[in-house]
């Protein structure tokens, strides 16, 4: 828990994605993670603490290369390969 009692979850909370607001809750999961508020993780981002903010709310029409940036920042990564090819499962 945290100093706010927000649960934190560790490995197993990432993973497959199917929608912006995963994105938005994973970004939000890592950031709390890391301890930092949403002001400082925009700002490492360089975007914006708005953008951070509806990114992290799902907002659908976020802009792709912006997210990407977010991610990168944050240490996460994203990895594309065809369905049914999950080389997660081969594990």
């Amino acid at each position: 828990m945290t100093a706010r009692g927000d649960s934190i979850s560790h490995d197993q909370d990432y993973g497959r994605i199917s929608s912006v607001a995963d994105i938005g809750r994973l970004v939000r999961l890592k950031r709390k993670q890391l301890g930092v508020l949403q002001e400082d993780a925009a700002g490492l981002s360089a975007v914006g603490t708005k953008f951070l903010s509806q990114l992290e709310n799902g907002k659908e029409s976020a802009e792709i290369g912006l997210v990407l940036q977010v991610l990168k920042s944050m240490g996460l990564e994203v990895y594309i390969y065809p369905r049914g090819n999950d080389p997660l499962k081969r594990r």
